[in-house]
């Protein structure tokens, strides 16, 4: 996560499957037990590290999710229907390569004719829809809640209060990252000349001899991050990507004159207002990234040799862009998961949320609608590395009305992050955590996946556990097609290992606690148990 890494750098029909399957091969199969299961000794190779999330935790000692086990041992030679998962985020790279051949394609419509051919209310929407029109840049709700005069004097005084302690961290930070960033540049750019070469090692800069207290001064700077386990390039990409976000939350999400939805043309905080948006839901910047990598860990295309394999074949991605650089509307998320539920989506990946929601009975509706749809619905748990139980955290979009009320639906599914240590490392410094609001957790940080223009890249946050986990639940309507939303939900969390170790939460200097006292399940998601309880439940 960006936040971590600048906290470090400044610190410088029952019991049938389709088509043949038969549930008996599955049930055939015991479920992996964790029983004296060790910590790896050994680091992750490269190839490891690209698909750590898809290896098994007794073969490889690594808490991932038996990916790679299940398509060997169980999914050998099976053949399951087709399911549409709805990705709700920004744009996606619908040009990529390993993207393209997994588009949902929406029968009823002809491209570019500017005619709503099927009648669903949305023209020209072949692969999905476009709540944003060509905006991107957002500010967050807080903010529009104080710009708009939204709400009552009680908002009014929440929103202003976490705006007062949100805008000094962005004014402090920046101008911070840009000195490190401009020292450790031109640094890096002297010890490349002053050595000869690019690429140089710790051992180059201990046998280099500075000529000045200036350059001595340069070197023990470039010392102490080869001291952090880092390479002068990476520091330099985290330090430009923290620039970038420091900026566009004071020149955007922060600030309070902002308004990014002019060019939509509608009135986001009306919902009868509904004529707006359009059926292009491709990237409109490459920095637009997050729905490709979201959409390339469900369902990039399998076995084709590019990049990265998907957790879920016989997968069809609809892409439904409604997530901006900011806080998404509740009225666009309210209409994305509508239209999914509409046109067949029977799973929904929400790798995102808010702490402020000011027509969150717009989106709970809308849940209900799905629920009746029966489809189930995957939300990230959230990156602030917050006890979501504690009233103070609120977090949106969920499933009770009021905070640890009951559950208001059966189809919703909070995941949080793992990283690949099996250790007390192993639940993510950024990931949020509640006994009552987080079902269970998944490998969420450093995945690689799906960039736009044919690109590859790490990214972590729960954002990245969420499509792991609409993968497995992907996979399981595929071959268990009887089973129901609420059905799948169950032998998603059933399923998953139980692992009775004490982790750390809320970051370095976090409370030590077993995964059971942060999650409803305490338990982490396994694909490979997830079909056998699925064979279960189905026959």
């Amino acid at each position: 996560m960006i936040k971590s890494s600048i906290k470090l750098l400044t610190g410088l029909s029952a019991g049938l499957l389709v088509m043949g399957c038969s549930s008996s091969s599955f049930l055939s199969a015991p479920p992996i037990s964790t029983q004296n299961t060790s910590p790896r000794i050994t680091e992750l190779s490269e190839v490891e590290s690209q698909r750590w999330g898809h290896l098994d935790l007794v073969r490889d000692t690594v808490p991932g999710m038996s990916v790679d086990r299940a398509y060997s041992e169980l999914l050998k030679k099976k053949k399951g229907q087709t399911v549409v998962v709805a990705v709700i985020d920004s744009g996606i790279d619908l040009d990529h390569e390993d993207i393209k051949n997994v588009l949902w394609t929406n029968p009823g419509e002809k491209a570019g004719d500017g005619i709503d051919n099927d009648g669903n209310g949305y023209i020209d929407d072949i692969h999905g829809f476009n709540f944003l029109g060509e905006s991107y840049h957002e500010q967050l709700e807080f903010a529009r809640i104080l710009r708009l005069k939204i709400g009552d004097e009680a908002l009014q005084k929440e929103a202003k209060a976490e705006l007062e302690k949100r805008l000094p961290e962005a004014k402090g930070t920046l101008p911070q990252l840009k000195q490190i960033e401009q020292f450790v540049s031109m640094a890096h750019q002297n010890m490349v000349k002053g050595l000869g070469k690019e690429n140089y090692s710790l051992a180059d800069l201990e046998s280099f001899e500075p000529k000045s207290p200036q350059e001595e001064q340069q070197v023990g700077v470039l010392k102490q991050v080869f001291g952090m386990g880092e390479d002068i390039p990476a520091v330099l990409s985290n330090l430009n990507e923290g620039i970038e976000y420091y900026s566009a939350q004071l020149d955007y999400n922060l600030n309070v004159d902002f308004d990014g939805r002019t060019t939509v043309g509608d009135n986001p905080y009306d919902v009868n207002d509904i004529d707006y948006g359009n059926g292009n839901p491709n990237i409109r910047d490459d920095k637009e990234s997050h729905g490709t990598h979201v959409a390339g860990i469900i369902a990039a295309q399998r076995g084709n040799k590019l990049g990265v394999d998907g957790v879920a074949k016989n997968v069809q991605i609809m892409a439904i862009r409604a997530v901006p650089d900011g806080d998404e509307y509740d009225k666009d998320i309210a209409r994305a998961i509508r239209y999914a539920a509409d046109n067949g989506a029977k799973v929904i990946n929400a790798s995102f949320g808010k702490s402020f929601s000011p027509n969150s009975e717009w989106v709970y509706d809308a849940l209900k609608y799905a629920a009746e749809k029966d489809v189930l619905f995957v939300h990230a748990a959230g990156n602030d590395g917050n006890d979501l139980d504690n009233p103070s955290n609120p977090n949106y979009p969920n499933d009770h009305q009021m905070k640890n009320s009951p559950e208001i639906v059966e189809n919703y599914l909070s995941v949080g992050a793992l990283t690949s240590s099996f250790d007390s490392d192993m639940v993510a410094s950024f990931s949020n955590y509640g006994k009552v609001n987080v079902d269970i957790f998944a490998p969420g940080a450093a995945i690689y996946s799906t960039m736009p223009n044919d690109e590859y890249e790490y990214q972590g946050g729960t954002s990245m556990a969420a499509p792991a986990v609409a993968g497995i639940a992907a996979l399981i309507r595929s071959y268990f097609p009887n089973l129901t939303a609420a059905q799948v939900k169950q032998v998603i969390l059933e399923s998953g290992l139980n692992l009775d170790i004490p982790v750390t939460v809320g970051g370095a200097d976090g409370d030590e606690k077993k995964l059971a006292e942060i999650s409803k399940t305490g338990k982490i998601a396994n694909l490979y148990n997830a079909l056998i309880r699925a064979a279960e439940l189905s026959k």
